[in-house]
């Protein structure tokens, strides 16, 4: 039996950050980042604007050196699980992953795509313990099905991460040194570099803790049951029309009104 991390066992207080780094934070271009931004023990943090960030920054102070101390606890826990599976020398693209522990003795590659399956369990974990880099090539996604959850997802990385163009990727980066997103990847989760720079160029990285409170669970029940009365009112509604077109247009014809044309007038002239 593997070991996995459990709810409480994720990032602490880090976990509401969407980028937190040891020594700086870069921005170009448009940059959004629905969560906070710190940096501990370093101090700079530049290209907001016109980057903007939907949460508090913090620049080095008490908030942001517990988020690293927590990151830092989470990023043990994470190397330190019991690996169930092996995958050294495998690129994840292709995979179809259901959860458990695994790990890459060095470096990890994301071509293509690679699908998280939690089977329907809503709290199913994936962690993958990687002993150097973490790269993606350019389109590549993490897909997460049938109840898997971006929360429960973490990428514990033994020196530094780098995602390619439009990468759309889920789940928690933790590495010991840096990370870099290329143009247009996205991520929803946190970005935590222990000990180096995080560098972004026109990204979108929500925190899943932003989402979660920002959309409460029964709400999220209420907008799918409302969203789903709307479509089925109007599919019914769209069914009405379509049946009473249908029976206008197999409906017998109407038979001509019946007209009165008079006989020529003949007119008797006596001789």
């Amino acid at each position: 039996m593997f070991s996995q991390s459990s709810p409480a066992q994720v990032l602490g207080s880090a976990d509401q950050f969407a980028v937190l780094a040891g020594t700086t934070v870069t921005s170009t271009g448009n940059t959004v980042l629905n969560g906070d931004l710190g940096v501990s023990p370093g101090t700079a943090i530049t290209g907001f604007l016109p980057g903007v960030v939907n949460g508090t920054t913090y620049s080095a102070g008490s908030v942001a050196l517990q988020a690293q101390s927590d990151a830092l606890a989470g990023y043990i826990f994470f190397k330190t699980e019991l690996s169930f599976q092996d995958l050294t020398g495998i690129d994840l693209g292709g995979l179809t992953l259901d959860a458990g522990v695994r790990n890459f003795d060095t470096s990890a590659q994301l071509t293509g795509i690679v699908i998280l399956d939690a089977q329907g369990n809503p709290d199913a974990q994936f962690d993958f313990q990687i002993g150097s880099t973490l790269t993606t090539a350019a389109g590549s996604e993490v897909v997460l099905v049938n109840g898997a959850q971006a929360d429960n997802v973490h990428w514990a990385v033994g020196s530094s991460a780098t995602l390619g163009t439009t990468t759309v990727f889920f789940g928690d980066i933790v590495t010991d040194q840096s990370i870099t997103l290329n143009t247009g990847a996205n991520v929803t989760g946190s970005l935590v570099a222990l000990n180096g720079a995080v560098t972004l160029n026109d990204n979108t990285v929500t925190s899943e803790k932003i989402i979660a409170a920002a959309v409460p669970e029964p709400a999220i029940g209420w907008l799918l049951f409302a969203s789903a009365l709307f479509i089925g009112l109007r599919r019914w509604l769209a069914g009405a029309a379509a049946g009473a077109i249908a029976a206008v247009r197999s409906a017998p014809a109407r038979p001509p009104d019946l007209q009165f044309t008079p006989a020529p007038l003949t007119v008797l002239v006596a001789k």
